[in-house]
């Protein structure tokens, strides 16, 4: 079971921004998106006096992280949940509160190199897509959705500008045979997609697989759920940190943290009335992006947006919906 160590992205910036909140004995992070556990491991190594709890879909990710942990023994603690069951998995622990919480988004390395997955376009496998072991494949999406709602994913998720030209050849190819395999998806882009289109922005296929990867995960929506909890379910000197990777994802987290720094009083008010004032602060200028010198070390942080907001005193206001109607 054993797995090449993947260096996670911006791993050393992550963690600097995460240690303040655990500083101190029984401080608990939940690590949303545990993956192989590259994050949680180095936590649990530089902050000592922390545990983690690490939530994971994927039985297979899960018993992995646990080999890979199992020497730091009851300050890792691994689940397998969806990670906006967040509230939940913090009362069966029986948590009212934690003092990080940190979600890298995205496909984890070990899923792109299980051929098995289907996540990856480069070899032919099933297409599978589930980060989970239960719903429906992105074969059940390629050969049951119609041409409109096919074309919506691949412009939404995948910003795709030949989206309905592609949803429209693959309605067409279905009812020679179903789809199956990546191979067969991957030939049909490149014939559908024109070779000027293809000598830009990387592989043809690549955009359609992220958006079949976000409809059959339903990413957006999960993730609409789970950051405003994630936001409340932190203490006091408390962080939550996102790695995104893609626009609609960093625009979610962006609207949350902004809708929870938020000063809710009039702009023409010469003074702030005591209650007033917000509960969170932002730790990160905007969104962070890699260096040069890491993108070149780790291509797949040419897109990451990272972003972290911190408790800094308890809710002295009711709380507010944030990024509804946003996916």
């Amino acid at each position: 079971m054993s797995s090449p160590r993947h260096v996670p992205v911006l791993l050393d910036r992550v963690v600097a921004l995460l240690a303040p909140a655990l500083d101190d004995d029984g401080a608990v992070l939940v690590d949303c998106t545990l993956g192989l556990g590259g994050h949680t491991e180095a936590v649990l190594e530089r902050c000592p006096r922390a545990r983690v709890i690490g939530i994971d879909r994927d039985p297979q990710a899960l018993a992995m992280s646990r080999e890979r942990l199992a020497s730091y023994g009851e300050r890792f603690t691994g689940v397998q949940a969806v990670y906006d069951e967040i509230a939940d998995v913090l009362a069966d622990q029986g948590l009212p509160e934690v003092a990080g919480v940190l979600f890298d988004l995205g496909v984890s390395s070990m899923q792109l190199d299980l051929p098995e997955r289907g996540f990856a376009y480069s070899v032919d496998a099933p297409l599978d897509m589930r980060m989970g072991d239960t719903g429906p494949t992105a074969a059940d999406v390629l050969n049951t959705y119609g041409a409109a709602e096919l074309a919506r994913v691949l412009k939404e998720y995948g910003e795709e500008k030949l989206a309905r030209r592609i949803a429209d050849a693959i309605v067409r190819e279905r009812e020679v045979a179903p789809f199956t395999s990546s191979a067969r998806l991957v030939e049909l882009l490149y014939d559908v997609i024109p070779a000027p289109a293809r000598r830009t922005g990387g592989n043809p296929a690549k955009r359609t697989f992220q958006a079949l990867r976000m409809e059959v995960n339903d990413e957006l929506r999960v993730l609409q759920r789970a950051l405003p909890a994630a936001v409340e379910a932190i203490g006091v000197g408390g962080r939550v940190v996102v790695e995104s990777y893609h626009s609609l994802e960093d625009r979610l987290v962006k609207r949350t943290f902004a809708a929870a720094t938020r000063l809710d009083v009039p702009d023409d008010l010469p003074f702030v009335p005591e209650g007033a004032e917000p509960s969170y602060r932002l730790v990160t200028r905007g969104a962070e992006q890699a260096t040069p010198a890491e993108v070149e070390e780790n291509p797949r942080a040419a897109s990451v947006r990272l972003r972290a907001i911190e408790r800094i005193r308890e809710n002295t206001r009711p709380s507010r919906s944030s990024g509804k109607g946003a996916a």
